[in-house]
This record gives C-alpha cells, sequence and structure tokens, in this order.
C-alpha cells in the first residue's frame, strides 16, 4: 500500500510498504480522510520529537522512524479480527490514536492521556492515517453511524478541544475567551457554544476572524493589534472579567492576556503545544486565585464529541478548508498550513486522491 513515512526533519516520502496485517482483538480499516495536525507540521520542521529515534524505539511500539504518519483519521472497517464485537465490515469509524501501557498509575486512574509510556499511532508507530490501510486495537475504534467521514476525520481534533473545555467546567451562560483562531482554537470554542458558553475569540488574521464568526463558533471576534482585549472583555462582562480562557497559540504575549482578562478565581486552560519555555505573571495568578490547567489530547472524551456531532450541535463542515491526495501532501498540504497558515483551518488527504 501507499504511506507517507517520516524519515526525518524536511523529509516525508510517499512509498510502497507492505499492508499492515490483522490480528486477534484487533480491526481493519480502509482509510478515507486523515487530517494534517499541527503536531504534523512541528514533526516535519523540528522533530523528530514524539517521533522515536533509531536507537531508541518506542518502548509500546518499539519502533522508530521512518514511520507512518497520520493521527486524525476516518474510514471503513474491512475485517475484524478474532474477538471483536460491537462492530461490523463496512461500519464508518474513527480511531482514538494511542498506545498505553494500561499499567502505571495514570492508566489505572483512566487518565490514559497522561501515561508515562503513552505515545499516539502515526507519530510512535502502529502505522497511521496517511496511508491506504490501518489495523488498530478495537478499543480504540469509534463508530461515528451516518456521520460523513470527511467530517469524522475532524473528531480526533474536536476531541483535544472537548477534553480542554471539560477542565474548565464550563456552565450555560458563562464568558469564555479563547485566544488564537486556529483549527484548535476554532474546534474548542465549537465545543463551548455547544454547551452555552459565550465565546470571546481572540485573533489577528482577517481569514480566520472571518472563519470564526461565520462559523458561528464565536460570539465577538477581537483584533488584539486594533483593540484592547481585556477592556473588550469588561465591557461584555459587566467589568468582572471571562470565567474561562483557553490559550491556542503557544505565543506567550496571549497568555498573558488571558490572565489578565478572566475574573478572579477563573480557569485559564493552556492548550497549544510549546516548543519554548513561557513565563508568567504568577503574581497576578496568586492574587486572582486562577487555576492555570495544562491540556493535552483526549481521554474518555470521543463518544461525547461523537454525539455533539451526531446530535447537530457541532457543525464540522465550515472547517474543512481544503481536500488532497497523498501526493501533494507536502507541496500542497503541508506547505500551506507552514507559509499560507492564514487560508486553511483543517486540510484532509485521501489515499483515493
Amino acid at each position: 500500500m501507499r504511506a507517507a513515512r517520516f524519515h526525518g526533519q524536511r523529509d516525508i516520502r510517499i512509498e510502497d510498504i507492505p499492508a499492515p496485517e490483522l490480528r486477534p482483538g484487533a480491526v481493519a480499516i480502509d482509510i478515507a480522510w486523515c487530517g494534517i495536525c499541527g503536531s504534523d507540521l512541528h514533526e516535519f520542521l523540528e522533530g523528530p520529537i514524539f517521533i522515536s529515534e533509531p536507537g531508541h524505539e518506542h518502548p509500546l511500539s518499539g519502533e522508530s522512524y521512518p514511520v507512518t504518519m497520520g493521527h486524525e483519521f476516518s474510514g471503513t472497517v474491512s475485517a475484524l479480527g478474532e474477538g471483536v464485537t460491537g462492530l461490523a465490515v463496512g461500519d464508518s469509524v474513527i480511531v482514538e490514536p494511542y498506545f498505553v501501557c494500561n499499567e502505571c498509575a495514570q492508566c489505572k486512574a483512566g487518565h490514559y492521556n497522561l501515561c508515562v509510556k503513552m505515545g499516539f499511532i502515526g507519530l510512535a508507530g502502529g502505522g497511521g492515517g496517511l496511508s491506504e490501510k490501518v489495523v488498530v486495537d478495537q478499543r480504540w475504534v469509534h463508530p461515528v453511524g451516518d456521520i460523513p467521514l470527511d467530517e469524522a476525520a475532524l473528531i480526533e481534533p474536536l476531541s483535544v478541544g472537548h477534553h480542554a473545555a471539560m477542565l474548565a467546567n464550563p456552565q450555560a451562560g458563562q464568558v469564555a475567551l479563547v485566544g488564537g483562531a486556529g483549527p484548535i482554537g476554532l474546534l474548542t470554542s465549537a465545543v463551548l457554544k455547544a454547551l452555552g458558553v459565550t465565546v470571546i475569540m481572540s485573533e489577528l488574521s482577517e481569514a480566520r476572524k472571518e472563519k470564526a464568526l461565520s462559523s458561528g463558533v464565536a460570539d465577538f471576534v477581537v483584533d488584539p493589534s486594533k483593540e484592547d482585549v481585556v477592556e473588550f472583555v469588561k465591557s461584555k462582562t459587566n467589568g468582572v472579567g471571562a470565567d474561562m480562557a483557553f490559550e491556542c497559540t503557544s505565543v506567550n504575549a496571549v497568555l498573558d492576556t488571558l490572565i489578565e482578562a478572566v475574573r478572579p478565581r477563573a480557569t485559564v486552560v493552556i492548550v497549544s503545544i510549546w516548543s519554548k519555555r513561557a513565563s508568567v505573571d504568577v503574581h497576578k495568578v496568586v492574587l486572582k486565585e486562577i487555576a492555570l490547567v495544562g491540556s493535552i489530547a483526549y481521554a474518555n472524551d470521543h463518544p461525547a464529541t461523537i454525539e455533539l456531532v451526531k446530535s447537530g450541535k457541532v457543525d464540522l463542515k465550515p472547517f474543512i478548508t481544503g481536500k488532497i491526495g497523498l501526493d501533494g501532501l507536502v507541496n500542497e498540504g503541508f506547505d500551506t498550513l507552514i507559509n499560507h497558515n492564514e487560508t486553511a483551518v483543517k486540510i484532509l488527504v485521501s489515499p483515493a486522491l
């Protein structure tokens, strides 16, 4: 089969490799669509990061690069391994793309996203969605019913937003400030809106500001280069400040603004992956008793996230801004998202194109 393989920094190749073999307890999936994630871009530009280097194989997958990439994917069940129940050939599914040990304290407590050996399918090994086929243990396979498979490929990043949102315990009628209208910022906002939260979004890019408003995931969008974000938030909250905030940019100035713009005893959730150290005004955090929380991926979020889409509370169609084939992955996909990221939200890749 054809697959996009990471061979090193700025070295991704479309190659012919053996198709994965079905095993007991696992499900074979024909890939329909796979999204390009920001972490894929980081691996391409700065990696290996989550991908293991030769001689330092991942402890659970036993693999190092070259590995097949792609962890935001949807597809159709093509075969069931021995012992698999509750699924049928032809089912539309998505994958929660994990390797976890099931033995550490975090796994036993149900927080498997914090597993001490955690890895992601499509980064740590195990195949990936930027290929024609994948075989995954049934535990990680989620049926999506009649959700279109292109939209279903966005449920993985939507689950990132769901996990982050839940850490702030959002309640209908509250106000959230979201810093950054990139894919994760938009999808986190989509979850918040579905839960009845008023969303204020901070963003510089004209195209992303327009997407936040046209998709309906933001009630207000403020441009920090033109307006004072803190004063804008106060004007919408009777001078009190936002109930919660979400940092989705890995930009220090944005984090500083969120801490300033929330009310006392608010929660600020850091959702983005930072490749550099951040500075925090701890004095403000202490005096306002702000809960500053980190969020990584998801754990037990996919069923609720799928239901948000099935119920129509979240519409994923507006966030699909491009569709390409495997051969265009780097030149059409990565290049657009790295050098023209204000023009795209989510680019989907299909091995059939």
